[in-house]
């Protein structure tokens, strides 16, 4: 099983890289369609400010027939990568089951499997999120692409053999705080996608076209994914809260006190009070919608700061990570 696991993961990132190819071609056609669809325009603007009022038909019929399609063409390249998509969240949830069948545990026992884990929560999330708003799906190209990146990470640099769980983990509340806490990384993860495309998004329909604003030419508009940002965020937040609450319970009953400003509470604590921050700075009428996007994406570095940075750094009673 533990050999079946490390396969799911390896086809599962040959899957988000099809996808993000897949998406990164629906973007690419629509730069094409664009410029397919701009002589028609001229050709129209031209022939009404005519003496004549009349504009060549084959021109015309042929540009428009040219960009219906590429925009095809461009839709199923974007509806094939979050068909990938769906298939590589089947292969990294299975990589997820087969591994805790092999541990006979729930597969949250170190850094490598809380990256798999948390990372296969964004794509849920985001599938189901395309579900609802499926005119977000050009997202899926920046979606996709971190999720490359992290699993990756997770297979090649994290990676840990399947051990016993350390004997302060033996717990129910291991499934309790370790489950709510890894759903709400995973929907914070999915949620910070959106608020960097947000200001870049933002940052172009404001005139800017320099880099990397104009990665955001085909993105949906700014107003559209600064709610979503929200949306996560107000979704995610009480259960990382209740998330925090368990494990000082959890603290309590196993070292005997609830919060002992070890360094992963400490940066729990910083990461939480910048996301309260985040969602009262969204709220408050005064407060550009920038700034307060600002804060989320500080939010979710401080979430990696705690992932990777305390375990990789610092030593401390939370030191699960695995790595040697």
């Amino acid at each position: 099983m533990s050999a079946l696991s490390d396969q799911l993961v390896s086809f599962a990132i040959l899957a988000y890289l099809v996808a993000m190819i897949s998406h990164a071609v629906e973007y690419a056609l629509g730069n094409a369609r664009a410029r397919v669809a701009a002589p028609v325009r001229e050709l129209v603007g031209a022939g009404v400010g005519a003496a004549g009022g009349g504009i060549p038909d084959a021109p015309d019929e042929a540009g428009a027939a040219a960009a219906e399609r590429t925009a095809r063409r461009a839709r199923m390249a974007g509806l094939g990568g979050v068909a990938v998509t769906a298939i590589g969240a089947l292969l990294h949830l299975g990589a997820l089951v087969t591994r805790g069948i092999a541990a006979d545990r729930m597969p949250w026992g170190n850094m490598y499997e809380f990256v798999l884990t948390g990372t296969w929560i964004g794509v849920a999330a985001w599938l189901v999120v395309l579900w609802k708003l499926p005119q977000l799906r050009r997202l899926g190209l920046f979606l996709s692409l971190v999720m490359v990146l992290l699993v990756a990470t997770a297979e090649l640099v994290l990676y840990t053999p399947i051990v016993p769980l350390v004997p302060a983990l033996n717990s129910y509340w291991f499934v309790i705080h370790v489950s709510t806490i890894v759903f709400a990384s995973g929907v914070f993860l999915l949620g910070a996608v959106p608020a960097v495309a947000f200001l870049l998004r933002a940052g172009y329909e404001q005139g800017r076209r320099s880099f990397p604003y104009t990665l955001a030419k085909r993105l949906p508009a700014a107003a559209a994914l600064e709610r979503l940002t929200f949306v996560l965020h107000a979704f995610a937040f009480p259960v990382f809260t209740f998330a925090v609450i368990a494990g000082a319970i959890w603290a309590e009953a196993a070292w005997g006190r609830p919060w002992g400003w070890d360094p992963k509470e400490t940066w729990s604590f910083i990461s939480w009070v910048i996301y309260a921050g985040y969602l009262h700075a969204r709220a408050t009428p005064s407060v550009k919608r920038n700034v307060a996007t600002w804060l989320a994406i500080v939010g979710f570095l401080t979430m990696m700061m705690n992932l990777f940075g305390v375990n990789i750094f610092f030593e401390g009673l939370h030191s699960y990570g695995g790595l040697d």
